[in-house]
């Protein structure tokens, strides 16, 4: 009884780009062994004709940036080893060799009193660099009541206290910044701020109403301008009627 020997795909080269299939990657072999050298660009414009074909939704299939990644694509698959050449205005560049951006910086976590958020160390570390004087004093209450809120935030079945917030601000700061004597209390000076934020947005509404009172008025005057016309004109029928 004759076997049938069985390939399967786990016995043979990984794909090098999955979404052309191995199809393709077998075609591009194939195309690597060809004599003469025009049959053997033939079948590499061919087979850039198949990858077309592979991407049919694909918006930029027909710009020449999409065909340029095409290219690159079929060089990359035949490891750069296809003696073809590209059309004219297509780079082959190797992705060794593509320039690539500097890393981002991510800011560091903070390590210590994280409740608070980066955004309260970036501001504490500013009050630091300010010079002394109200304007830093008055900035490090700023900062003292936003602690007291973000603490309260994220304890809200326990009382915190401006003490607590004083001492996690020396702390936090190695002991650079501290509330100055005689300040008003923190929760003060929040629901001040949140009250000054309401005048602010209620005097915006007063000032669009206000337009609106005016048009309506005008509209009222003419209203009652052509009212009197009707009632002349009213008179006017009467006066027909008697005659």
């Amino acid at each position: 009884m004759n076997s049938v020997k069985i390939e399967y795909n786990t016995e043979k080269p990984a794909v090098r780009y999955p979404e052309y299939g191995r199809a393709i990657q077998e075609m591009v072999e194939h195309a690597k062994t060809l004599e003469p050298r025009p049959l053997r660009q033939k079948t590499a414009e061919s087979i850039i004709g198949l990858m077309i074909m592979l991407s049919p939704n694909n918006p930029n299939r027909n710009m020449d940036d999409f065909r340029e990644k095409l290219w690159n694509h079929l060089f990359a698959i035949a490891n750069y080893e296809l003696d073809v050449d590209p059309p004219a205005g297509i780079t082959i560049v190797k992705p060794e060799e593509k320039p690539r951006p500097e890393p981002l910086g991510y800011p560091n976590p903070a390590n210590r009193m994280r409740h608070y958020g980066n955004s309260v160390h970036a501001l504490i570390q500013k009050a630091i660099e300010m010079p002394e004087g109200s304007k830093r004093e008055g900035f490090v209450e700023v900062i003292a009541s936003y602690m007291k809120l973000a603490y309260k935030t994220w304890n809200k079945e326990h009382y915190v206290s401006d003490d607590i917030v004083k001492e996690d601000l020396e702390i936090l700061s190695n002991g650079q910044l501290s509330l100055h004597e005689g300040y008003e209390s923190l929760d003060k000076l929040a629901a001040g701020a949140g009250r000054l934020d309401k005048e602010r947005g209620g005097s915006r509404q007063r000032n669009r109403g206000g337009g609106g009172k005016n048009s309506k008025g005008g509209g009222n005057h003419k209203r009652n301008r052509n009212g009197g016309g009707g009632s002349g004109s009213g008179g006017g029928y009467n006066k027909r009627r008697k005659r």
